[in-house]
């Protein structure tokens, strides 16, 4: 499993690609492939056949997973994208931090 900078949850901006920008919540982390998916983020169109009788088949839009090196957190107390460091505390639990502002974040 690889390691992530970033988990579900994490409100994050795009900082490469198409949607260059563009800010959201990862819905899923895919830690095998590196790869995570941003709400509103990479959006594409899915031909989707019916499975079922009663079920619908037509165009959906999904989004798609993008790299992890793509995005970056957004830290709640300056607000602007910063790079994430990991403290150890005293009593030995582990806790990510914003590198710019050195705010801890509440996970």
């Amino acid at each position: 499993m690889k390691k992530m900078h970033v988990k579900r949850g994490d409100n994050v901006m795009v900082i490469a690609g198409k949607d260059k920008g563009k800010e959201g919540k990862i819905v899923t982390a895919i830690p095998e492939k590196g790869k995570v998916v941003v709400e509103g983020v990479a959006v594409v169109k899915k031909h989707q056949k019916a499975r079922m009788q009663g079920q619908e088949s037509g165009i959906i839009h999904m989004e798609a997973p993008i790299d992890a090196s793509n995005v970056m957190r957004i830290c709640s107390k300056c607000g602007k994208p910063a790079r994430t460091g990991v403290k150890i505390l005293e009593d030995g639990s582990k806790v990510r931090y914003c590198k710019k502002c050195k705010e801890t974040f509440n996970d």
